[in-house]
């Protein structure tokens, strides 16, 4: 891995690096989701099924997966990942309950107000279909939405020649989904976002996917509402003299491995630790059935920051912000008073970030590219929407009145001024 010292002010040229590895569009990425977008608003299903025909390579009888074809799919789940499944998904349900809100009401000065809480009508999740098949992400994004009072989750994704994937199906009937249809890309973002005959307009859409299902996400946003616009994973590990060089190294791997844009950065004020992650690294890497990708990735948009302390380790941790950050230092509870920025946080040496993704119970669907400086992971709250009211008895209007008379005319809006001293006239 590269080597950067901050002694030497280094650490610049990595988080320069990191930059750019955030910049997840382009102009023609943009052009072409756009026309996939006015296609499928002008032209419904029939865009869709051309779009499956085109790029996966089959065309579906029907957009809607049955029920009956979801059931027969998910029966050929491997038993063993059924149970593995559904302990995982009360791991997850049973974290995500501790979210749960409730509206309030008090009273003030003759005043009444309050919050309601309502869950979000129709979510639609997006889940890839691409060389792997990923059921925790169904876990992940949909046990939230049930959780929060959903009314009905929509599942898009890719069809296949050969049906539904098994693992898949599985995971939508242990998550709860209502509806599955067989649509990928950002051709399925823009039959979530406008409705068309076979797939319901939702009011929000969440889920991974690639550069362009992440680009028409970002246009539709405002027709609809979206989690993230989620980039490339990442990992950052804070680690002291106390750490596993090989547990390290598997760690930094295990990123890597998910695409050729993936980003592992250790931070150490170690440089022995260092020499040895570097060294074990390349140990495993060569074992990976996913080697070639990772080796992209480790070549890249990765790296090793010398720190000059602890301090200085997570001053950079902070700064990019990282997706994942594992702190393997000793005493590691005690650090996290220095983390400002990250997205889920990974405590101690028997606290891999996989089991983040698949088991624990905390959510997998994290911000990415340095956005958790001000977003958070996916949650309970992602499914909700708060109102607000107010209730004024007469006493309390004509108390308050003379000063919102006041503060409509400065902003020079005379209809809000007069919205309250007509009712002052008697």
């Amino acid at each position: 891995m590269k080597i950067y010292r901050t002694d030497k002010g280094e650490d610049k040229i990595l988080f320069s690096l990191l930059d750019k590895r955030a910049e997840t569009s382009s102009a023609d990425i943009t052009e072409k989701v756009r026309d996939v977008i006015d296609n499928v608003k002008a032209n419904g299903d029939a865009a869709l099924l051309d779009y499956c025909e085109k790029f996966d390579r089959c065309r579906p009888e029907s957009l809607v997966v049955s029920p009956e074809e979801v059931d027969k799919a998910a029966d050929k789940a491997p038993a063993e990942l059924w149970e593995i499944m559904r302990e995982a998904a009360d791991n997850i349900r049973i974290y995500h309950e501790k979210q749960l809100s409730e509206g309030y009401e008090f009273e003030s000065k003759g005043k009444k107000l309050g919050r309601i809480v309502r869950p979000l009508k129709r979510v639609g999740v997006y889940v890839p279909g691409g060389t792997a098949a990923y059921p925790s992400t169904v876990l992940m994004n949909c046990i939230p939405a049930r959780v929060a009072g959903v009314e009905e989750i929509i599942l898009v994704t890719p069809p296949k020649a050969d049906g539904l994937n098994p693992v898949i199906a599985a995971a939508a009937k242990i998550a709860g989904v209502d509806k599955v249809i067989a649509v990928g890309g950002a051709q399925a973002v823009a039959a979530l976002a406008y409705g068309t005959q076979s797939v319901p307009k939702v009011d929000k859409i969440v889920g991974p996917g690639n550069m362009f299902v992440a680009e028409a996400k970002r246009q539709v946003y405002g027709i609809v509402n979206i989690d993230m616009i989620a980039g490339p994973s990442e990992v950052c590990v804070v680690a002291d003299h106390t750490a596993n060089p090989d547990y390290i190294a598997a760690d930094l791997l295990s990123q890597l491995e998910h695409d050729r844009a993936a980003s592992a950065v250790l931070v150490t004020t170690d440089e022995t630790l260092a020499a040895k992650v570097d060294k074990a690294i390349y140990g495993q890497l060569a074992r990976l059935n996913r080697s070639e990708i990772a080796s992209v990735s480790l070549e890249n948009w990765s790296a090793c920051v010398i720190a000059t302390d602890i301090e200085d380790a997570f001053r950079v941790a902070n700064i990019i912000a990282p997706e994942h950050l594992e702190i393997v230092t000793e005493s590691p509870e005690d650090k996290l008073s220095l983390v400002e920025n990250a997205g889920s946080i990974f405590i101690g040496e028997f606290s891999p970030e996989p089991m983040g993704d698949y088991y624990a119970g905390t959510n997998h669907v994290l911000p990415t590219s340095g956005t958790a400086r001000f977003s958070s992971p996916l949650s309970v709250d992602d499914f909700i929407k708060k109102m607000s009211y107010l209730s004024y008895s007469e006493d309390a209007f004509l108390r308050d009145a003379e000063s919102v008379i006041r503060f409509a005319e400065v902003e020079g809006l005379d209809a809000h001024a007069n919205s309250v001293r007509i009712r002052l006239k008697k």
